[in-house]
């Protein structure tokens, strides 16, 4: 057989394992499987590195962090004797400051790591399964023993009438516009519509913010609640509870027809972006031939440990279809990677998996939710603590957001935990620690916390399933 190793030369070679899809996931098994002394092939279609440092998690976070500095600005009168203000100059100037960032960390992450792993050879082109389970490059067989699905997943299209015949963003496109519009509407807001709203607005541009069940709708209805209001008080409009009617472009303008309470309204604006999910990238892998199974969302069915339908054949990442966080698609395709070496003896674990969606305030979660929890059998209790009960949201002035934990009433182990606050990323895994260990939340609200952070929060929190924690004074906990 023949393939092409990193400098585009043809050589003959037997691989333990390939591994399709060059992005996060890939990486992951990439490596994982060379550290076990594996010789891998690692075939990439498109820009190397994938959706989170390309067009996902590295450039959006950079442009979140760069337009907070506006808000910040525009709060500073919160404290007496302070004014400040802070306005774009040259939102180009911003993107490409953005786009560095993002080719420097693709070729320090990724391409720069081919050359120091010797037993991974990097193939570039679109890999598919012929009938009888042989993966193929260019009319070439890729000699594999086992091989692993990382390819990732795509923005979706949601089911409006005409969508396709208006110029839309995706959040990819989006983030690349060297010229701000004057107005934006973002159809979708589950954690991308939210982010990429939020920087906008904060740019100035006039957004409005469409979705069927309201913002973060797989949330805890108390964070959804509490969010809307604060995207609301910074000048986002929120349209909710409603249903897509159509949507089409006139005289420059983008119109959105959408039917709810007060009947068929229309909102309009110079530019449209679809949030509205997305969708495995299964197109070309000629799966159904192979007779590898996909859900009815068109994702790669799998086993606890990352096994397809085909026998030899795992998946990982984006393209299953769940926990598409980048950190999980590495962490699946690394289980992915070492059971398809060392006889299925792992599985994959997602009951103490932290999300965080980077709008302000940050939403982090973990374990159940109150509705999850009743679910699966539960009998819980929860509690509800207000950020204007933490010390440290006084002192900066700044008491938007809530803890919210949920516990089984029989046991009091924790069972979930979800926190909106401006520093909630960085809090939430000390939750994550609690559920993965077995805490009850007595336990939890007898730990010593710094004082005058945000993550002491979760221990008034936990202290607030029976007391009321008003009626401690400083540190008392």
């Amino acid at each position: 057989m023949s393939n092409i190793n990193n400098t585009g030369k043809l050589v003959n070679g037997q691989y333990d394992l390939a591994v399709i899809g060059a992005g996060s996931a890939g990486f992951s098994a990439a490596i994982t499987a060379a550290d076990e002394g594996a010789k891998v092939a690692l075939v990439g279609f498109g820009t190397i590195g994938g959706t989170c440092v390309n067009v996902g998690c590295v450039p959006s976070k950079a442009l979140i962090h760069a337009t907070q500095t506006l808000h910040v600005a525009s709060k500073a009168n919160r404290y007496n004797g302070i004014s400040a203000s802070a306005e774009v100059s040259d939102w180009r100037a911003l993107i490409r400051q953005k786009q560095q960032l993002v080719d420097d960390l693709r070729k320090a992450k990724y391409s720069d790591l081919l050359p120091v792993y010797n037993s991974i050879t990097y193939i570039e082109g679109e890999a598919s399964f012929s009938e009888n389970g042989e993966l193929g490059l260019k009319g070439k067989n890729i000699n594999a023993d086992k091989i692993i699905i990382a390819t990732g997943s795509s923005p979706a299209l949601p089911s409006i009438k005409g969508i396709a015949s208006v110029p839309y963003l995706t959040s990819t496109t989006a983030l690349e516009l060297e010229e701000l519009p004057h107005s934006m509407m973002v159809i979708g807001a589950g954690y991308i519509g939210v982010e990429i709203a939020q920087i906008f607005s904060r740019a100035g541009v006039r957004v409005t913010l469409v979705s069927r069940r309201g913002i973060l709708p797989e949330a805890e209805p108390e964070i959804s609640k509490a969010l809307t209001g604060y995207f609301e008080d910074e000048g986002i409009e929120v349209v909710s509870a409603i249903t897509y009617d159509r949507i089409e472009q006139v005289d420059g303008m983008v119109k959105l027809y959408v039917e709810g309470a007060r009947g068929v309204t229309t909102i309009s604006a110079e530019k449209i972006m679809i949030a509205s999910g997305r969708t495995p990238n299964i197109e070309g892998l000629n799966l159904e031939a192979a007779r590898i199974e996909i859900s009815d969302r068109g994702a790669i069915r799998i086993d606890a440990q990352m096994r397809t339908s085909r026998d030899a054949v795992y998946a990982a990442g984006d393209v299953t279809g769940s926990d598409q966080f980048v950190y999980m698609a590495a962490y699946g395709a690394k289980i992915a990677a070492k059971n398809a070496l060392n006889n299925n003896s792992l599985s994959y674990d997602n009951s103490a998996m932290p999300a965080v969606v980077f709008c302000d305030p940050q939403a982090a979660s973990v374990g159940y939710t109150e509705v999850q929890a009743r679910a699966a059998g539960y009998d819980v209790k929860t509690s509800l603590l207000t950020l204007d009960n933490v010390p440290r949201a006084l002192a900066a002035r700044d008491t938007r957001g809530l803890i919210k934990l949920i516990a089984d009433l029989q046991t009091g182990k924790l069972l979930g935990a979800h926190i909106l606050a401006p520093q909630g990323a960085d809090s939430i895994q000390t939750a994550a620690l609690a559920i993965k260990t077995g805490m009850t939340y007595e336990e939890l609200g007898s730990m010593i916390f710094p004082y005058l952070t945000t993550v002491e929060g979760l221990k008034l929190a936990a202290q607030t399933f029976d007391m009321d924690v008003k009626k401690l004074s400083c540190c008392a906990g």
